[in-house]
């Protein structure tokens, strides 16, 4: 995961030396989520026919190729489209292939706590991919900073090959086909059931606001730096902190869902998590204790109720159905976080720009208005003859 992040901690001086509107810049960013969404899907199936350590360490390769051509070759916004969609190829080779070791290997009641801990470290992840951009980039400039991250998914694919024992292929797959792949009548199945298709409408605006934030966090925290907010240490230094502190909401999150309700838990949540982006958006050039108390609640927001969600569909979902609703709400959740940074960067263009508080809180609203409007949605889809 050590990529991953890089280009977010980066993208205030990646967009102006590339002179990219903002719109441009979080079309960057998105292009990661293109990637991953396109091959996802083909890696996870694979994982039935070969040695999913192979195909980790492919993508291990795939990911440190992409970092590394990102620091030597990117020149522009065309470039840059371009390493960020192999990213996601190489990170989609390694995040479900991984699960999947890990589940063909550890059964009973221990794999749901493995399993946590696995998905836990996705966040874990981000934030160290922001430190280590943001630690190298000002001593040695971008480039390196890239090419440095390329040693991570490198060094990772290694590990499993040299540290996991192999276990022979099941060999009882389907025949891979296009049908199999994207099992559309499946899915249009799966919509059909109303909590199913609820829970996945949450996980995609959920997955909007949670990737548009994150890829413009340090962007935010550099226009705060700049209006007068007195930031004690650099954005990306600090957003990799917010990250880390947000990474147990959703394992907490999911304890009170379990005490209070699902539904009156996601709803409350996501009402909290879209009107503290506003609250933050207008904080710019406010001081920095209260910048960054905003900051840490409302990225623990967003986070609280990913847990949640994906418990409600497993446990909802109709069992012969289970598997296809498990690969819909993931394609739809990666699909918010493709629009999510676009989304955010096309409002502060038409808002006014970089430069402008209005902007940036009409930036957050954008991201913020799925989960928004989710408690009126609800409400009326719980009477739907009115």
């Amino acid at each position: 995961m050590l990529g991953f992040s890089t280009y977010a901690a980066l993208l205030p001086e990646l967009r102006d030396e590339w002179r990219m509107s903002n719109s441009e810049a979080g079309v960057v960013s998105g292009m990661f989520f293109a990637g991953y969404i396109g091959t996802v899907s083909l890696w996870t199936s694979l994982t039935d026919r070969f040695d999913p350590r192979k195909i980790y360490f492919a993508g291990g390769l795939c990911t440190a190729a992409a970092s590394a051509a990102f620091g030597l070759l990117a020149n522009s916004f065309a470039s840059a489209l371009a390493c960020q969609i192999v990213l996601g190829v190489g990170i989609a080779a390694t995040y479900m292939p991984g699960l999947r070791l890990l589940s063909d290997r550890i059964g009973g009641p221990t794999q749901s706590r493995y399993v946590a801990f696995y998905t836990s470290f996705f966040g874990i992840g981000t934030a160290l991919s922001l430190a280590m951009g943001g630690f190298i980039a000002p001593a040695y400039g971008w480039r390196a900073a890239f090419v440095a991250s390329a040693i991570g998914p490198l060094f990772a694919g290694v590990l499993v090959l040299a540290l996991i024992d192999g276990i022979a292929a099941r060999g009882d797959a389907h025949r891979l086909s296009l049908a199999t792949l994207f099992p559309v009548h499946a899915w249009r199945r799966v919509l059909a059931d109303r909590a199913s298709a609820g829970y996945t409408a949450g996980y995609a605006a959920h997955c909007l606001e949670l990737f548009g934030s994150r890829g413009w966090m340090v962007a935010y925290l550099a226009y705060a730096a700049s209006v007068g907010a007195g930031l004690p240490w650099a954005g990306a230094s600090i957003a990799a902190v917010v990250n880390l502190l947000a990474v147990p909401a959703s394992i907490l999150g999911n304890e009170v869902a379990l005490r209070i309700g699902r539904r009156r838990w996601i709803l409350l949540v996501m009402a909290a998590s879209g009107t503290s982006g506003l609250v933050l958006g207008s904080l710019g050039a406010s001081p920095w204790p209260l910048l960054l108390a905003i900051l840490i609640a409302y990225s623990m927001l967003v986070m609280a109720e990913s847990g949640t969600l994906t418990a409600g569909l497993v446990a909802s979902a109709p069992a012969e159905l289970r598997g296809a609703a498990m690969g819909l709400y993931s394609l739809a959740g990666f699909a918010g976080g493709l629009a999510g940074p676009v989304v955010f960067g096309a409002a502060l263009d038409i808002a006014g720009g970089s430069g402008s508080r209005a902007a940036w809180i009409a930036a957050y609203a954008a991201i913020g208005a799925g989960c928004l409007a989710a408690p009126i949605v609800a409400r009326i889809g719980a009477h739907p003859t009115r």
